[in-house]
């Protein structure tokens, strides 16, 4: 089961770039359209690519570092949408508040990830210390 759970999450951020992407068509072709379209698809297609070099991490804390930049990726995602739907710089406002809503539920997602990751970490550091005392 926890297979499908990580490919399920990758799915979503696949998905989610997708969208971002969609939206950063759909912008205005205005000077502000154009340099917040240019932000916005860079931070919102990288939670996809580096969630998946986060699989691959050498040991927890480079794990940690990983989920750290795509949380850091979705914070700034989810402002660039912000501005997009302030301003407002699209006609599609359907589509950016279902990636808000997303964005949100990711970044839910990362942050209770990172709190776990966290807190293995420094369970191991515990048990490494308590065995090295045992000897």
């Amino acid at each position: 089961m926890e297979i499908k759970r990580k490919y399920d999450l990758e799915e979503r951020l696949i998905e989610f770039a997708v969208q971002i992407i969609r939206i950063t068509e759909s912008l205005h072709n205005t000077r502000a359209g154009i340099h917040v379209g240019g932000q916005l698809v860079r931070s919102g297609t990288s939670p996809a690519l580096h969630y998946g070099e986060a699989q691959s991490a050498e040991s927890r804390p480079d794990f940690i570092h990983k989920i750290k930049v795509v949380l850091k990726e979705l914070r700034e995602t989810k402002n660039a949408l912000t501005i997009i739907k302030r301003v407002p710089l699209t006609d599609k406002m359907e589509i950016v508040d279902k990636a808000m809503a997303e964005s949100n539920e990711l970044i839910s997602i990362f942050v209770k990830s990172l709190e776990t990751a966290k807190k293995n970490l420094e369970d191991e550091k515990k048990q490494k210390r308590k065995n090295n005392d045992d000897k």
